[in-house]
């Protein structure tokens, strides 16, 4: 048997086609809101997309032509604010007025050796380890507290864990 010319196999075809398209109508009916609303939302993102990149490549051409800021008026930065003291602090605290110089030996410091993991401790479990301490631990604890945090809650705590073990002693 002979094939059928190419165009009357395609208008078949085609008709099929509309065939199966007119009986999934009344199912897309129902879901063409939804498909409307999101076609458009997607193309909505799709310009602020492209005019997104035309502002980039336009800040990128007018860059060139116009100075940036050496520090812009709104910048503030660490080193130029005052420390703010407390009233528990005084001038004598401070055995450097290098700040670098103090994180860098605080840095460099460890957590005493009885206590190895002591920055990673919470309150409440320092609290519980810090019944079978004795004062010059609880000392070099403070002192350590104060060369790094300083938390207030740490350093109150222990001050008043050292105050009770000198009464008791």
């Amino acid at each position: 048997m002979k094939p059928l010319p190419l165009g009357v196999r395609v208008a078949a075809g085609l008709a099929v086609t509309a065939l199966e398209q007119a009986r999934r109508l009344p199912q897309q009916l129902a879901g063409l809101p939804l498909t409307v609303v999101s076609e458009a939302m997607q193309l909505s993102m799709r310009v602020q997309q492209h005019v997104t990149e035309l502002a980039i490549k336009g800040d990128d051409v007018l860059s060139g032509l116009r100075p940036a800021e050496e520090e812009p008026e709104w910048a503030t930065f660490d080193e130029d604010e005052t420390p703010v003291t407390t009233s528990q602090e005084t001038p004598a605290d401070d055995a450097s007025d290098d700040p670098w110089e103090e994180e860098e030996r605080a840095i460099v410091a460890e957590a005493p050796e009885f206590l190895p993991t002591y920055e990673e401790l919470s309150i409440a479990q320092l609290r519980a380890r810090l019944r079978n301490l004795d004062v010059e631990q609880l000392e070099e604890l403070l002192r350590y507290e104060k060369a790094h945090e300083s938390r207030p809650e740490f350093v109150g705590m222990l001050n008043r864990r050292i105050a009770t073990v000198k009464t008791q002693s």
